[in-house]
C-alpha cells in the first residue's frame, strides 16, 4: 500500500466526523478590489492552479487528482470565493516538484502549509498562516515520562527518515553520551503510519515530530496516545509554514490581503478549529516571517 492510500484510509472517519460536527464555514462574498489586482493572466483565465505534494492530513488530504480535502482545502475555497477565480489542485510528487513547478509557471501558488526557510526564500515567497511546534507523540499516561527534549536519553525514539526532527534528536543523542548518559535509540521511519505504529505497539517509547500531524493520529489512536511536550522549542527556533507564491510576484501581496480578510472575519479560525489546529493558529498572517525569526 502506497504511503498516499494509507494517509487516505487513514484520514476517512475523522474526515467524515468533523464534516458532521463543525459548523458550516462561512461563504466569502467577491472582494473586487482583491480580484482586480491579481495578475492579468489569473484574471483572464479566471483561475489558479494550487500544487501539493499529496496528503499532508489535516491540512491536505488528496483524494484523486483534482479532488482535496482538509482544513487547507477548505481555505483554498474561501480564497477562491473572497477572490472571484476558480482554484484547482494538482499534485506532483516530492517537494522539489512544487516549487519547480511554481517558479516555472506551471502553477500559481502552492496553499500548503509549506515550511518557510531562510534559503526557500531565495527562490519563492510565503504566505504564512501556521506556527508549528515538535513535539512527542507517546503512549497514554506517557509511561516512558518524555516531557522535553532531554528526557529522550536511553529512549527509543521514532522519526521521520531525513527530516530535521531526525538531526535535531541525533544532536540530543550525541549530548546525552557527552553527559554520561545512554544515547537515544534513533528509528528512522520512512512514513508517518509506521512511526505511529512503532509506537502504539510500544517498539517506540515516542515519535517525534511535527504537532499538527502527531494531532491528528493521536485523535485516531481511540485513547491510546497522547501528546507531550507541547509549548517548548525541542530544539528548533520559530518555525512557520505557509503558502508559496513565485518570488517577487504581486499575487504575493493579494493572497496575503486575502488572507487577513479571511482572520478578520473569522473565517480562518473556524476552519483550523474544525480540524483540531487550533494550537497552530497565528494571530495574524505574514509574509516570509522565517526571515524575521532567524535574525
Amino acid at each position: 500500500m502506497t504511503k498516499r492510500a494509507t494517509a487516505l484510509i487513514v484520514a476517512l472517519g475523522l474526515t467524515a466526523s468533523l464534516a458532521q460536527a463543525a459548523d458550516a464555514i462561512p461563504v466569502q462574498k467577491v472582494d473586487q478590489a482583491l480580484h482586480d489586482r491579481l495578475p492579468d493572466e489569473i484574471k483572464k483565465s479566471g483561475k489558479m492552479i494550487s500544487v501539493n505534494n499529496g496528503s499532508f492530513p489535516p491540512y491536505e488530504i488528496v483524494n484523486g487528482p483534482h479532488s482535496m480535502e482538509g482544513a487547507s482545502a477548505e481555505l483554498t475555497t474561501a480564497l477562491a470565493q473572497l477572490l472571484g477565480v476558480q482554484i484547482e489542485h494538482a499534485t506532483v510528487s516530492g517537494l522539489s516538484g512544487v516549487l519547480t513547478g511554481i517558479n516555472a509557471g506551471r502553477y500559481q501558488l502552492a496553499i500548503g502549509p509549506i515550511g518557510d526557510y531562510p534559503d526557500r526564500q531565495q527562490k519563492v515567497d510565503f504566505i504564512d498562516f501556521v506556527q508549528e511546534f515538535v513535539v512527542f507523540g507517546v503512549q497514554k499516561g506517557n509511561p516512558a515520562r518524555i516531557n522535553q527534549l532531554d528526557d529522550t536519553c536511553g529512549k527509543r525514539i521514532a522519526v521521520m527518515a531525513a527530516g530535521s526532527a531526525e538531526q535535531v534528536i541525533r544532536k540530543q543523542s550525541a549530548r546525552c553520551v557527552a553527559d554520561g548518559k545512554p544515547a537515544v535509540t534513533v528509528q528512522a521511519f520512512t512514513d508517518q503510519p509506521s512511526s505511529i505504529l512503532a509506537v502504539r505497539s510500544k517498539r517506540s517509547d515516542a515519535f517525534f515530530s511535527s504537532q499538527a500531524p502527531l494531532t491528528y493520529f493521536v485523535n485516531q489512536a481511540k485513547g491510546q496516545l497522547e501528546l507531550a511536550g507541547k509549548g517548548q522549542k525541542n530544539g528548533f527556533g520559530d518555525i512557520f509554514q505557509g503558502t508559496v507564491v513565485p518570488k517577487g510576484s504581486p499575487l504575493g501581496q493579494v493572497v496575503l490581503d486575502a488572507y487577513k480578510e479571511l482572520y478578520q472575519n473569522g473565517t480562518y479560525a473556524a476552519i483550523m478549529k474544525k480540524w483540531q489546529l487550533e494550537g497552530n493558529m497565528t494571530t495574524a498572517p505574514g509574509l516570509n516571517l522565517a526571515k524575521e525569526a532567524s535574525k
